[in-house]
């Protein structure tokens, strides 16, 4: 009886997920209503290359901001590419010193996965793992480039 009049309560008030989670954002429903725009990576901490860049210069970028990838934008800010550690492997691999030669727009993924800021942190890990991805760009409509989102800023949260 007590469930009914809780549930009842809530619908009339109109009580959402989000509701939920802004009043208990460490426990475990909580965690699970997170959403992507919350842990992504962004301002300083988000890596940028233009497609210009010098390829020693990306590997810098890569290796500062510490994710195992950069973007690669545009100069409006909309993103063009990403480069990754397994892409520079490969390239390495394929075109041995010449990649130092390179820029970044030579070298990158074209059309990266992306993710909307408002999507769930549960939903962006089940698409990463469907993906086998490590990195997902945060982008608006327009393609421009809000954040990254690692696999290991989600497996903190024990959303498994």
């Amino acid at each position: 009886m007590g469930d009914a009049l809780a549930v009842s309560l809530l619908e009339r008030r109109d009580f959402k997920h989000d509701d939920f989670a802004a009043l208990h954002p460490a426990g475990r429903l909580g965690k699970k209503l997170l959403r992507v725009e919350h842990l992504m990576h962004a301002g300083e901490s988000l890596p940028r290359v233009s497609k210009d860049t010098p390829m020693p210069d990306v590997f810098h970028e890569m290796s500062e901001k510490g994710l195992g990838m950069t973007t690669v934008l545009e100069p409006d800010g909309r993103l063009a590419g990403i480069l990754t550690d397994g892409d520079l492997r490969r390239l390495m691999e394929k075109h041995r010193g010449a990649t130092l030669e390179m820029a970044a727009g030579q070298c990158m993924t074209r059309s990266p996965q992306t993710i909307g800021p408002h999507v769930l942190a549960s939903e962006a890990l089940n698409l990463m793992e469907k993906r086998k991805i490590t990195s997902i760009v945060v982008t608006d409509e327009a393609k421009g480039v809000l954040g990254v989102l690692h696999l290991h800023d989600l497996w903190t949260l024990e959303l498994m």
